[in-house]
């Protein structure tokens, strides 16, 4: 049952502001803040109507603390279906810090992380992954990541999974249903019908599953791997992309040794770029064990940004591609051909029939005169593949609803191998109510108390 206590906490960013917000909720809430707040026209808060702002003061007995406007919402029209109370004041960090103290001297508790949140959860004013998607849109610092988690926090995702639970909700009940007419032999669920039925929903999980990829890299950002031999112009490329001195650039071999990694956003889409120790024979056993992290950061890379310098001899590059190309097969591979200015026409002519047969995307640049970048991050957009997903398209982000779709698959998969081979109906049950389950689990329709102290314990202070 939800916690019937008052909490309190700061829901604005720490420090100081222009304005501070600070939150109270539960029952008695309006009581607590009542005791605190002074208005011009003498009447206490509970005289107040629900859905209103009253300008006044925050006092410490005859002290006044700062003028003050107070918001009052009454259960269940809330955020968290209980009493709340928003007081916005004066962003001093003296003034938001004594208000809070003023407000716990009166009975009021410090909220957890994500506690208000997690009533609005328990109070059944949003489900769970409405809940994890308001932490997500806090979150967000690019349009997809804002986009996809506005439409989970406005529902796109639960209501796909409610048809879905309906539906194999309805057909378990016929089948149990069959288990008390054992005697008589009847059949209350068409078989063929939920042949189709599992079929479908076989696929729809399928797609939502699979949708996890692309939600993962707008969410948390496209990993890019700049890799290439030493002095081929992987950090003066990466301090291009970033926009800034990240990386050290310099003509003596084997200056990067270490993973340097940043964020950037190219037209709504963030790409995590890693610039690499570069790839060459070393007997260094630091810069080696930095070669060793290149190879392991190219496998986990969903793009290879393969920078080659064009002034390279053709076979050291051939030797070179034999390390490379087997690491990023199932990877979008891009050769970036770069220091195109310092060769002729006629070179740059020749040097272009320079691993012809790889099936990747070609680019001739200048990364220190910044010839061609532009189109390189056109490329890096279109290896994205992320320009194809519709405003209102199911997208799954969450690595936790990611293993309970996997498993609702598994478990939907058997219902339709089972019913090819006939097996028994309480079989048949057991299967799909696992499906159900672990659909259940992913908007907190089954979930436990270990769950959810996990997903709100991520949430700010207020939220």
């Amino acid at each position: 049952m939800p916690d019937q206590s008052v909490i309190c906490a700061i829901s604005t960013p720490s420090g100081s502001g222009g304005i501070a917000v600070i939150r109270l909720s539960g029952r008695g809430g309006w009581d607590i803040a009542g005791q605190v707040f002074s208005s011009p026209s003498k009447k206490l808060l509970s005289e107040f109507s629900a859905n209103t702002v009253h300008f006044g003061e925050i006092t410490d007995g005859t002290q006044v603390i700062d003028e003050v406007l107070v918001a009052l919402f009454r259960a269940p029209h809330s955020y968290t279906g209980e009493d709340t109370v928003e007081i916005t004041c004066h962003g001093s960090v003296y003034i938001q810090q004594r208000i809070l103290q003023l407000l716990i001297e009166k009975g009021a508790c410090l909220a957890q992380p994500g506690e208000f949140t997690r009533r609005a959860f328990l109070n059944g004013k949003m489900d769970l992954i409405r809940a994890e998607a308001v932490a997500d849109l806090i979150a967000s610092t690019s349009a997809g990541m804002h986009r996809l988690a506005l439409n989970q926090m406005r529902g796109g995702f639960s209501n796909e999974l409610a048809k879905l639970r309906s539906q194999l909700l309805d057909f378990t009940s016929l089948i149990e249903l069959e288990l008390d007419f054992t005697e008589e032999d009847v059949e209350f669920a068409d078989r063929n019908h939920l042949k189709t039925l599992a079929a479908d929903m076989e696929q729809i999980i399928q797609k939502l599953a699979n949708s996890f990829s692309a939600g993962n890299a707008i969410k948390n950002g496209i990993p890019v791997a700049i890799i290439g031999e030493t002095n081929a112009g992987k950090s003066t490329l990466l301090n291009l992309l970033v926009g800034e001195e990240r990386a050290i650039v310099s003509d003596i071999h084997g200056t990067t040794r270490d993973m340097i990694e940043d964020a950037v956003n190219i037209s709504g889409v963030t790409f995590r770029f890693i610039d690499t120790a570069g790839i060459r024979e070393t007997s260094d056993v630091i810069e080696s064990i930095g070669i060793e992290r290149t190879f392991r950061k190219l496998e986990q890379a969903s793009i290879v940004l393969w920078v080659i310098d064009l002034a390279s001899p053709d076979n050291e590059i051939k030797a070179l591609a034999a390390q490379i190309v087997p690491r990023s097969e199932g990877k979008h591979l891009m050769l970036v051909f770069n220091k195109s200015d310092l060769l002729t026409p006629e070179e740059l002519d020749c040097k272009q029939r320079l691993l012809a047969d790889l099936p990747a995307t070609r680019m001739y640049i200048s990364a220190k005169q910044q010839v061609n970048t532009e189109s390189l991050q056109h490329e890096l957009l279109k290896a994205a593949s992320l320009h194809d997903i519709s405003q209102n398209e199911v997208i799954v982000t969450n690595v936790r609803h990611y293993e309970s779709l996997t498993n609702a698959l598994h478990a939907i998969r058997r219902v339709k191998e089972n019913l090819t081979v006939g097996i028994s109906g309480d079989f048949l049950s057991q299967d799909i109510r696992e499906c159900t389950h672990y659909l259940g689990e992913i908007t907190g329709q089954i979930n436990n108390d270990e769950v959810l102290g996990n997903i709100f314990a991520k949430f700010c202070i207020g939220k």
